[in-house]
């Protein structure tokens, strides 16, 4: 199912800046068609990059992708068009924001090959909206999906977010409530996170930002793992709720170590055991390509950055880690040293072994970096 390979294209946009995000983007938005044109060249000029593969996923990420105008967004999709193989395309999905939604734009996507839509909604609180700079409102959120459905896309994902400071366990679970009314076929989850150089964590340096208790954002998580199991959805990764087997399938791509190709400033590419990334510079990127320089730095990766790339990504998702497919990738004695690692865990059952793999049990999915790091080698 997941054998083929995957394109990601960062597009490196916003209207204004949410206080908790440390992507790659820019609010100046002067040079955006110059910057699509740079993309366009990098997608020309990186086409065998995977050697021809069939691709079967493509996402445009962010930043926030929705920002293009159709003509703008054309240029992507028929150099796509153009210089790669689509004809195993299964899965297409743009990154939006809610106020970008209106039934125009909607039209227009739903004539393209995009058919699947990741909207960027975070909370249906205005409070929590405003709290995290965000540029719509809570009944924008809902418009807009109903708004997706009604000209036709049936694939929606939608972003929450928990942790959230102030934000009460019944406010979080009035949060999904809305979400599963509206009939998503799924929903990405993650606590808020405070990185540094974003005004979050400029405000927590400088002591004006008091986080949400641990605890409480437990709570939350486990909530969000019952309700949404009531609901109908299905965690198969530590952030990513499915129904219907609605799973991602390009993000499934990278937790199952599938080759991909990442266009645009800051994007990143996988191949075998290279790993490549983009300079996160818009001014820089667009003026390499213009001189048919690849703005980009690789690294060969170690077989020990490659087992723990392979432990992170495995034990996050339901399939959890094969320990077959470990032997033939790592050797004998590495998979001893992984079980000998987890077998606290498994005794724990934190970790149970289902028909040779290591699967997290749902109790346990909250301290899963932890316990995947433990694995680590160094």
């Amino acid at each position: 199912m997941f054998t083929m390979s995957g394109i990601y294209i960062h597009i490196p946009f916003c209207k204004q800046a949410c206080y908790y995000c440390n992507f790659h983007f820019s609010t100046v938005l002067s040079y955006k068609e110059k910057l699509v044109q740079a993309i366009a060249k990098e997608l020309f000029l990186r086409k065998t990059f995977l050697g021809n593969e069939p691709i079967q996923t493509i996402y445009i990420g962010g930043g926030t992708p929705s920002i293009l105008l159709p003509e703008e967004l054309d240029i992507v999709l028929n150099t796509l068009a153009k210089e790669f193989n689509l004809s195993a395309l299964k899965e297409f999905t743009l990154e939006a924001n809610p106020d970008d939604l209106t039934p125009e734009y909607l039209n227009y996507l739903n004539s393209t090959p995009i058919n699947r839509l990741s909207i960027g909604i975070q909370s249906f609180d205005d409070a929590d909206l405003r709290f995290m700079n965000r540029a719509h409102l809570a009944e924008d959120a809902k418009n807009c999906v109903k708004l997706a459905q009604d000209v036709g896309f049936n694939q929606i994902s939608i972003d929450l977010i928990y942790g959230i400071p102030g934000l009460s366990l019944q406010r979080w679970e009035d949060n999904l409530a809305t979400a599963f009314n509206l009939q998503v076929q799924h929903i990405s989850s993650y606590c808020l996170t405070i990185e540094p150089k974003t005004v979050f964590g400029n405000q927590l340096k400088n002591k004006q930002f008091i986080t949400a208790s641990e605890e409480l954002s437990e709570q939350q998580f486990l909530s969000l793992i019952n309700l949404a199991a009531a609901a109908g959805f299905e965690q198969y990764e530590i952030a990513n709720f499915a129904k219907n087997k609605a799973y991602a399938l390009h993000n499934t791509q990278y937790w199952k170590g599938v080759n991909y190709l990442g266009v645009g400033p800051g994007a990143h590419s996988f191949c075998k055991n290279e790993r490549s990334w983009n300079v996160s510079n818009n001014n820089q990127y667009i003026k390499d390509l213009g001189n048919n320089i690849l703005p980009s730095e690789h690294e060969i990766l170690s077989l020990n950055n490659q087992y723990n790339e392979w432990v992170m990504t495995g034990l996050r998702t339901i399939w959890g880690l094969n320990l077959a497919e470990g032997l033939e990738k790592f050797g004998l004695n590495q998979m001893k040293y992984l079980q000998k690692q987890l077998q606290a865990n498994m005794e724990a059952n934190q970790i149970i072994n289902e028909n040779g793999c290591l699967i997290l049990q749902p109790e346990a999915r909250f301290l899963a970096d932890g316990i995947a790091s433990n694995a680590f080698m160094v």
